[in-house]
């Protein structure tokens, strides 16, 4: 069946709120030498949705100006060089944007088969969060096996995959969160303790959980003034890596603590990274993750999903933090 030539998607006309991202239609996008072309089913809502949305974060100059970064599918069309994939595979996939729409192009080398077992929603809220933690947890900050993991924001998308894996793999974690039921569901997802950070106060709670000692490794998106905390929180030779700031890129550093405990302080962006880069990460999660999915270790949580047009109401209910796991739309 011939491919058409338009596609229904999702754009941002200006920088500003949930109403301007609005529904158009398209040329079909194709697939380079490299690529595959994804009739897209589901795309998952993320936080760098919103904030391109917003004009707060810089579309790399070779993707699309769609919003979206992580879809499932089936694949339409292959690129002339593309050999990992064939037309009709079901794969959930990476995106250097473009998943606002009903049809995107990947790397072939950023794309996983659909776990076994889950659904196109399910799916497509995998990639994006899967890549970031599997890269900045065990990849650069290099938690270990017995090691101790705090994941702040635990109730969101990064929170519940870090959450999910860390303990499938052996580690132990602990979140913060904010309010009781987010609380609960982290630790109903494998957290050995979660933390109301409205209601108490992390440190101690952190020190508390851990006889004093600390945790090993920090995953923080909030930033700020969370960092001199964060430092205190840690174990001797611990890590703390960054993957945003929501309470500001600034902050006040304790150079003796980290030169005196041998702490390390490290971060990371995705998006920006070499598509080899990225196919690395894949290959990791296809040979260690996949497996803990289809064994129903790990499991995605799904808050709600969306019709594609109402990519401005996933927007609207992701800015409110009323949520728990991710927002998906589908096609």
């Amino acid at each position: 069946m011939p491919l058409p030539q338009k596609m229904r998607a999702v754009e941002i006309v200006k920088p500003g709120g949930p109403e301007v991202l609005t529904p158009v239609e398209r040329a079909l996008p194709s697939p380079k030498a490299n690529e595959i072309l994804v009739k897209v089913a589901a795309a998952g809502v993320n936080r760098p949705d919103v904030l391109q949305r917003t004009g707060h974060y810089a579309v790399p100059p070779d993707a699309s100006d769609l919003p979206g970064l992580e879809i499932a599918g089936e694949v339409a069309d292959c690129g002339a060089a593309a050999k990992t994939w064939r037309v009709g595979d079901k794969v959930c996939a990476l995106a250097h944007g473009g998943g606002y729409a009903e049809y995107c192009v990947v790397p072939e080398v950023q794309a996983l088969p659909v776990p076994k077992g889950l659904s196109m929603v399910e799916a497509a809220s995998l990639p994006e969060t899967f890549f970031t933690v599997w890269s900045n947890v065990y990849d650069r900050a290099g938690l270990g096996p017995g090691e101790t993991l705090l994941v702040h924001g635990g109730s969101s998308g990064i929170g519940v995959t870090a959450i999910q894996l860390a303990a499938a793999m052996g580690n132990r974690v602990i979140a913060t969160a904010g309010s009781d039921e987010k609380c609960a569901a982290c630790v109903k997802l494998g957290a050995l303790k979660a933390i109301n950070y409205r209601t108490q106060d992390f440190e101690a709670e952190v020190k508390a959980a851990t006889g004093a000692k600390g945790v090993d490794v920090i995953l923080d998106m909030v930033g700020g003034d969370y960092v001199p905390k964060e430092l205190r929180c840690l174990a001797d030779e611990g890590r703390l890596v960054f993957i945003a700031f929501l309470r500001g890129p600034k902050t006040e550093l304790d150079i003796n603590e980290v030169m005196r405990r041998r702490l390390k302080l490290t971060g990371s962006t995705l998006r920006p990274r070499p598509v080899e880069f990225k196919g690395a990460i894949a290959a990791s999660l296809r040979e260690r993750v996949w497996p803990l999915i289809e064994a129903g270790k790990i499991k995605p949580v799904i808050f709600k999903t969306f019709k594609l047009e109402q990519a401005c109401e996933a927007h609207r209910l992701m800015e409110s933090s009323q949520h728990i796991g991710k927002l998906v739309l589908t096609t």
